[in-house]
């Protein structure tokens, strides 16, 4: 790893200093999306967060070593943010970081988001431009999908965590409050845990809305196999996305389901621009070629969307391009709602 990382750094030269932290972390491991989490890289689970820096927290894509300087990859500052704040632990293998903006303390009514794969201070700016009063939770468990659906293998796993945050919220607030929609949010990896809870009949039933951010993933069939060389996606692994997304297509539908994607490649598995069009073409539908601005200076290229299921597609395929997607966590989430 130590080799291949010195090969890009010697080709990219001086200029790799500024992107080199978040191409450490996708350059050093791989990821098998069939649940096995096959990680090349034994120290890539670290937080990167301080101030100037990305997001990026174990980014598990295979995006091109090449540096872009044309797309303004804006980052959310690193700060505190008012409200309460505060841990949850001995629900989940790791701490759940949860936080209710100030703006929404006076409520009794909230909904309710939990996000999987990602530095804690994005996920708390998200919820403090959510037009509603939210409870927000943040999950990062480390490396690979497998981490998060493995977190959530025992069906009840799930609502021990939203128990768990509704009683803390009312001992911290000291009175009675009502969880109205449960959010599901999700960036690389953390698709992971949404797929396992969603596979679950009563989880899927009280969840209201789910967006992956540039996280769906699957396996080739025969493993590795990409489909220019005749290799086929494996459609269990997206089963439940697929069940989502023709629900969410409904008009009459009480789901709401939103994916992005960029353009990265991984080459040894399904890439999230293969996996959204697999679903597309399940539903009939058809990305659009589109030119438009994206939070944070994306670039959309594509979309489609019916009713209450939309796909959005961006330009890039770099790691600042994927991590482009958590950042813009709190332009997604609303359009998400607004689905």
């Amino acid at each position: 790893m130590v080799k291949t990382i010195n090969r890009i750094h010697s080709r990219i030269g001086r200029w790799a200093a500024f992107f080199l932290p978040v191409a450490i972390l996708f350059l050093s491991l791989k990821m098998s999306p069939n649940g096995s989490g096959r990680i090349t890289s034994d120290g890539a689970a670290k937080s990167v967060t301080k101030e100037g820096e990305d997001s990026a927290v174990v980014a598990n894509q295979n995006p091109s070593p090449m540096v872009e300087y044309v797309r303004a990859h804006k980052r959310i500052k690193r700060q505190e943010y008012p409200g309460i704040d505060f841990k949850l632990t001995g629900v989940l293998p790791k701490v759940v970081d949860v936080f209710v903006p100030e703006r929404s303390l006076g409520s009794t009514h909230f909904d309710l988001l939990i996000h999987f794969h990602g530095a804690g201070y994005v996920v708390r700016y998200a919820a403090t431009q959510f037009p509603r009063p939210l409870i927000a939770a943040s999950v990062t468990l480390g490396e690979g999908s497998s981490v998060y659906g493995h977190a959530f293998r025992k069906s009840t796993e799930f609502s021990t965590l939203v128990d768990s945050i509704d009683a803390e919220v009312r001992n911290r607030l000291n009175r009675p409050v009502k969880i109205r929609h449960i959010i599901l949010s999700a960036w690389s990896a953390g698709y992971g845990a949404v797929r396992q809870i969603l596979s679950v009949t009563r989880n899927y039933d009280r969840v209201y809305a789910v967006l992956l951010l540039d996280g769906i993933h699957a396996s080739y069939i025969p493993e590795g196999r990409v489909l220019a060389e005749g290799g086929k996606i494996d459609s269990s692994e997206l089963a439940v996305f697929l069940h989502l997304a023709q629900d969410a297509s409904r008009r009459s539908s009480g789901k709401r389901f939103l994916i992005t994607h960029s353009e990265i490649f991984p080459g040894t598995f399904v890439s999230t621009t293969e996996a959204t069009h697999y679903i597309l073409e399940k539903l009939g539908m058809k990305e659009k070629a589109v030119l438009r601005w994206g939070p944070l200076g994306m670039q959309q290229l594509g979309n489609a969307r019916r009713n209450h299921f939309e796909i959005m597609g961006f330009a890039g395929n770099t790691a600042p391009d994927h991590v482009d997607h958590f950042e813009g966590l709190y332009y997604f989430l609303k359009r998400l709602m607004r689905l």
